[in-house]
């Protein structure tokens, strides 16, 4: 059983270019290619693209105000914003006929989590200097050395689960998908397209709210 030849293919040699690459630029030129059309017809009553946009560009906008705040909200938002959309955009290019979601690897998904990571960190001791120590000890002295322990091994696992979750649910939806379409091609696949379209959506939201509630915690005051 051998998959089809993507449309990626005729433009990139595959053995040259990997297929998550090149739909990841794909992907960027879209993102960009949206931005400037928008951007050139901007309009106070928005109407068709616009309308569509500004509805996902605002509640990226709200989840980030609500986990992290009003001004951190506004700050990282995009951060937040990018990546949301970003992710959003390879998930569905993994449903369409001929296309390949780069989602679906794990290297497309470490890109993103590891910068996560770092830019949790990076912010954590901006803010606080050295206080930032504070947010892995714990409430109790006497149980700190223990909870450094615990949550030094916490937060280097989240580059960890962040990129192996996405990853994981894509590459399953994607085999389901084509061993059905081998098996049923013409009804199974329509309602798993469906629950795949579901799947795209809930697996960019958990990583955009993961991101929010890593970078609340790393600028919130330890307690």
């Amino acid at each position: 059983m051998t998959e089809e030849p993507l449309l990626m293919d005729i433009i990139v040699n595959p053995h040259v270019v990997p297929h998550f690459v090149s739909y990841a630029f794909l992907t960027s030129a879209i993102l960009i290619g949206v931005a400037l059309s928008i951007r050139g017809s901007l309009a106070l009553v928005p109407r068709g693209l616009q309308n569509f946009v500004e509805v996902l560009v605002e509640a990226l906008h709200n989840l980030a105000e609500e986990n992290i705040g009003h001004h951190w909200g506004d700050y990282f938002f995009p951060l937040i914003g990018t990546i949301g959309l970003y992710i959003l955009i390879n998930n569905f290019m993994g449903l369409i006929p001929g296309f390949d979601a780069p989602t679906s690897n794990i290297n497309c998904t470490a890109s993103m989590a590891v910068p996560v990571f770092l830019a949790t960190h990076y912010y954590g001791v901006k803010v606080h200097g050295g206080k930032y120590i504070k947010h892995f000890l714990g409430p109790v002295i006497w149980l700190a050395p223990m909870m450094f322990i615990i949550e030094f091994i916490g937060h280097l696992v989240r580059p960890v689960t962040l990129s192996v979750r996405l990853f994981g649910n894509m590459i399953a939806k994607h085999m389901i998908l084509f061993a059905l379409a081998m098996m049923v091609p013409a009804i199974i696949p329509v309602a798993i397209l469906g629950l795949g379209v579901l799947v795209s959506l809930i697996q960019a939201f958990v990583f955009v709210l993961l991101t929010s509630l890593y970078l609340a915690g790393a600028v919130e005051e330890a307690h």
